[in-house]
């Protein structure tokens, strides 16, 4: 879909425009939202309101025609609810209508007229925001490796949203929200691949690709140079795949040259079968969804890239796969990471913060203003959060509170929340081995935070966070599917520090 902003006042009426349909708010007490006044001249609307023909209830709709004195063919009625009270619920709810109903209509271009600034504890950004991204989920295709494809969308294809003035702000929000759009496109599409096709070397060509269009700077190692690095928390992981591991790195140079880069870290898991630690047979085929951290950073390049973020960035990939075979890592086995850390392998299919060890070590070397790795970690994660909130981890000093800040703040500006967990020294002890200077998993109980713990061995020489985002990356049952986050919440990181 395409979208654009347009003003309206006295000079300009909403009532004067040429469209397929103009959508404005109606409310439960039957009044008007200004821009139905404003479409209003002969009480076509207020009569319709007054009827009882629409409730005003957040999502309700009545679609009229020929309303007298508008020059659009058709006038959208949608509830909000209580106009004093316009939720962030009851609007994405009016929006979700709205664009339900435009997806149906005969017309191709429409006009959402909506009292975006009068949504509580938020501004006009937060909602041109939403509407992009509601709209670009609502189109967001899986067919890719159908046959035959579903058919194609169908209505409304050139959206306006009426806003009091088309600011220069305005202009860059909708810029912003629809590269943010874009690169949860490229998220959710890396996600739902099959895992044949996804593979390592899949990302790799991905993050090249990437490269290529937006002029990042990318390196791709493979496993000779892993194994030069010793790697051996990383290459223990890939042991008993076919498939060879990736371990990619891109760099956008958007900000000045010396200035400290942010590092995003993802894990990039393209099948977990759990190892010789084997995983049961059920859902094993969602498994292919444990490269979404590494499909955030990727779906985030993306959205930077078209930005032309003036920022610098490093993204760090680690890709392989986690299967059993005759080579494969075996319980109890024990390997050196990159930074001399010796490692107890207790429970194979613990392996994402095998991979991640190294790759966080390796980010030491960009000397970076900070870290931030991503990951579908752990099944407890969803246990402790479900599916809604991301898990946050991190040291608590006064370099990682101000971190962990930024980046709950980030994921309630975007939408795409997050909530802190503890961690410290009580739950690294749960780590202790008998034969190495770590365990992979820890004693029973705070699975998830001993997991972060694990990691933060690693990430002793500059300020990090760790996204667990295991219950927030993909969905199950009918809707099955990735959905794209984090790629909202880092993407707002990021733009708040230039």
């Amino acid at each position: 879909m395409d979208f654009s902003i347009k003003a309206f006042d006295t000079k300009n009426t909403l009532a004067a425009a040429k469209s397929g349909c103009v959508a404005v708010a109606v409310f439960e007490n039957k009044k008007l939202s200004e821009a139905a006044k404003a479409l209003d001249l002969n009480g076509d609307i207020g009569a319709a309101v007054k009827s009882g023909d629409i409730s005003g209830k957040p999502g309700s709709t009545l679609l009229l025609r020929g309303v007298g004195g508008v020059a659009a063919a058709r006038v959208l009625l949608v509830g909000m609810g209580a106009d004093e009270a316009i939720t962030e619920k009851s609007f994405a709810g009016a929006v979700s209508a709205a664009l339900k109903t435009f997806a149906s209509l005969g017309a191709q271009d429409a006009i959402i007229a909506f009292p975006l600034e009068n949504v509580k504890a938020r501004d006009l950004n937060w909602a041109l925001r939403s509407i992009v991204l509601a709209a670009n989920e609502g189109e967001f295709r899986t067919d890719a490796q159908k046959s035959k494809k579903d058919p194609a969308p169908t209505g409304v294809r050139k959206l306006a949203i009426a806003v009091p003035a088309a600011t220069p702000q305005l202009k860059a929000t909708l810029a912003q929200a629809q590269a943010i759009a874009n690169g949860m496109n490229l998220t959710k599409e890396l996600g739902n691949l099959s895992p044949n096709v996804c593979t390592p070397t899949y990302l790799a060509n991905t993050a090249r690709k990437l490269a290529g269009d937006f002029g990042f700077d990318v390196e791709v190692l493979d496993r000779k140079q892993l194994e030069a690095l010793k790697m051996g928390s990383f290459l223990s992981v890939t042991r008993g795949s076919e498939e060879p591991p990736k371990f990619i790195v891109l760099k956008h140079n958007g900000g000045k040259k010396n200035d400290a880069p942010v590092v995003l870290v993802g894990k990039g898991i393209t099948f977990d079968t759990g190892g010789i630690s084997l995983k049961p047979g059920a859902n094993m085929d969602e498994m292919k969804y444990d490269m979404c951290g590494a499909g955030s950073v990727l779906g985030t390049f993306r959205a930077i890239g078209e930005m032309g973020l003036k920022l610098n960035v490093v993204g760090i990939v680690a890709a392989c796969e986690n299967m059993p075979s005759g080579r494969a890592t075996k319980p109890g086995d024990i390997v050196t990471a990159m930074n001399g850390t010796t490692i107890e392998i207790l429970n194979t299919d613990a392996e994402g913060r095998l991979i991640l060890a190294d790759a966080l070590t390796y980010a030491e070397r960009f000397k970076p203003a900070a870290v931030v790795d991503i990951a579908t970690l752990t099944g407890a994660c969803i246990v402790a959060l479900g599916h809604h909130t991301s898990g946050l981890f991190t040291r608590h000093d006064d370099a990682h509170d101000a971190l962990a800040d930024e980046l709950l703040d980030a994921g309630k500006q975007a939408g795409d929340v997050a909530w802190r967990f503890p961690i410290g020294e009580n739950y690294s002890e749960q780590l202790k081995s008998n034969f190495a200077d770590l365990a992979n998993i820890g004693t029973p109980g705070g699975a998830s935070i001993t997991a972060a713990c694990f990691l933060e061995n690693f990430t002793r020489n500059y300020t990090w966070a760790h996204l667990d985002i295991a219950g927030t990356a993909w969905k199950s049952g009918a809707a099955k599917g990735a959905t794209g986050r984090p790629v909202p919440l880092l993407t707002t990181f990021l733009l708040n520090r230039v």
